[in-house]
């Protein structure tokens, strides 16, 4: 019954998908502060462990407890004050114990998350594809932050994220298989082989292994003609953002830029409008 007043009412699709991502926005702010700090405290008792000294008792720490806090005060957040965007605005942007201010990059998450939802459901209806496409830009989402925060593209998003794109390329539904087979191979291959050209040349590391994870996985995603579009688009948009960075913000040249956010803002542009810009540039030539 509720698939087919989707299919009925498109706009009926887009507003659920909207209120669904909006909940999975406040999700993805929960994993963009915890993960690197799940893993950290992974690596230390490994590190520990290879030292032969116990690791020291630590209370659970995941992506279900303890429950959130203000970082100042350590008011527990109530579910009244955990309401996408509604709580945000509602308690003017600040936590209701101590007054301490919350970021605004909590309901920006949120909001993100919420838009993209909606423009995906709009565009591909309820459908395999609609499906598919969620996960990714959600993916995307978490990844670009996380990128911002630590310089740090997890192996547990973006290893499972390759597979999933060969998953859903079984039936074609972004490409077919034989070309997001190829585009896997050939995203991690050429950032792999940019990086080591940079660090023979210059002794340095231009870029991260997980960056050669997430070209990799979006050409699992969108196969290997993307891969061209994906790599162009992210440098072009690196080099505004950098640029305008260094301009107005005055950001150090020498002071490293993540490269991750731009492989993702490009990814999504090729997901929606890859094919268009694939089509008019052919007939150009």
């Amino acid at each position: 019954m509720l698939p087919a007043s989707f299919h009925a009412y498109p706009s009926f699709l887009v507003i659920v998908a909207v209120v669904a991502g909006l909940i999975v926005g406040s999700f993805l702010n929960v994993v963009i502060h915890r993960l690197p700090k799940m893993l950290e405290r992974q690596w230390r008792a490994e590190c520990a462990e290879l030292a032969g000294t116990p690791a020291p008792p630590a209370e659970r720490y995941d992506l279900v407890q303890p429950r959130s806090a203000c970082p100042k005060c350590g008011h527990r957040i109530t579910a009244l004050e955990n309401i996408p965007l509604a709580s945000y605005f509602a308690l003017g942007g600040k936590c209701s114990q101590c007054k301490a201010p919350i970021s605004p990059r909590y309901p920006a998450v949120e909001a993100l998350a919420g838009a993209l939802a909606g423009y995906i459901a709009w565009r591909y209806g309820l459908s395999t594809a609609m499906f598919g496409a969620l996960l990714f830009a959600w993916a995307m989402i978490a990844l670009t932050f996380i990128d911002l925060d630590t310089f740090f593209l997890p192996d547990s998003i973006t290893l499972p994220l390759i597979w999933a794109g060969l998953l859903f390329n079984i039936g074609g539904t972004f490409t077919d298989l034989r070309s997001a087979v190829v585009g896997a191979v050939a995203g991690y291959l050429a950032l792999w082989t940019v990086y080591w050209a940079f660090k023979f040349a210059t002794g340095k590391e231009g870029m991260g292994y997980g960056d050669f994870k997430l070209l990799a996985a979006i050409g699992a995603w969108l196969g290997w003609k993307m891969l061209p579009l994906t790599i162009l688009a992210s440098s072009l948009v690196g080099a505004v953002i950098g640029i305008g960075l260094i301009a107005f913000a005055k950001h150090a040249r020498e002071k490293p830029i993540p490269f991750g956010p731009y492989l993702a803002v490009a990814g999504l542009i090729a997901m929606f409008w890859g094919e268009p810009i694939n089509r008019y540039y052919l007939n150009l030539f």
